[in-house]
């Protein structure tokens, strides 16, 4: 698991927890975002093996891309082979509303790099690789019908990556919208692209903590994403929960 703003509360539910702080990890990668717990939990969940991310690493921290690799690298080292990220998303899709729970069905990175740029580490994956499944199937139809037994309002939409960290302009919520995107946010891309190189299964989720710039005639403002995140962010981890079961 990769836990996103306002799921704290996800973590918590982890039986007979070990949990490792990033910085007590050599040379690992430090979370500064705040609202990030910025450690591993190891332990049980809906009787799972779960390795759970509690913080997670951007590019507007001043990583670099090929730094963003090392957390899913590592969980491949353990053993993971199925991951579910999660995050919090603005709405480019006008259809959407705070609080409304996006499952990514496929992304668009229009930055210019990727964090498999430079030597291929063959030991993780191909130098090339494809893209056209990332979100596997199979799991998105178990999150489906989960989500039949569950009051959340499930989207199925299109992630659009930008580097943040400051929020989209909302002419840059516009042309997301023409080219097909249905919510922005500032993470996730790396940690799938990665995912998706060395062969681990991706199931994504997006809570809509707001409506994109200019959709609305107010400014953005963190406060009002970690509100509506928490606000959510226990229906969202008692439907996590039970897609976790049923996987």
């Amino acid at each position: 698991l990769i836990l996103g703003t306002g799921l704290g509360g996800l973590a918590a539910k982890i039986e007979d927890p070990a949990e490792i702080p990033y910085g007590d990890i050599p040379n690992f990668l430090v979370s500064t975002a705040p609202s990030h717990a910025g450690k591993f939990i190891f332990g049980t969940l809906c009787g799972k093996k779960i390795m759970c991310m509690s913080g997670r690493f951007h590019f507007y921290e001043g990583y670099s891309y090929q730094q963003l690799v090392a957390p899913v690298r590592v969980m491949k080292l353990m053993g993971v082979e199925r991951l579910i990220i999660t995050n919090a998303a603005g709405a480019v899709n006008e259809s959407y509303r705070p609080g409304d729970i996006m499952m990514i069905k496929d992304h668009i990175k229009m930055t210019g790099s990727s964090p498999l740029c430079g030597p291929n580490a063959d030991d993780f994956g191909p130098r090339f690789f494809d893209m056209t499944r990332v979100y596997d199937r199979e799991m998105m139809e178990t999150a489906r019908k989960c989500a039949e037994r569950h009051s959340i309002r499930l989207q199925e939409g299109v992630y659009f990556f930008f580097t943040g960290p400051q929020y989209e302009t909302p002419s840059e919520v516009r042309a997301a919208r023409i080219l097909g995107g249905d919510a922005v946010g500032m993470s996730t891309v790396t940690e799938v692209l990665t995912a998706a190189h060395c062969g681990i299964q991706v199931l994504g989720f997006s809570m809509i903590s707001n409506m994109g710039s200019g959709i609305l005639d107010k400014p953005l403002s963190e406060e009002e994403v970690v509100e509506i995140a928490e606000h959510a962010g226990p229906a969202f981890s008692e439907y996590l929960a039970d897609v976790i079961r049923s996987l």
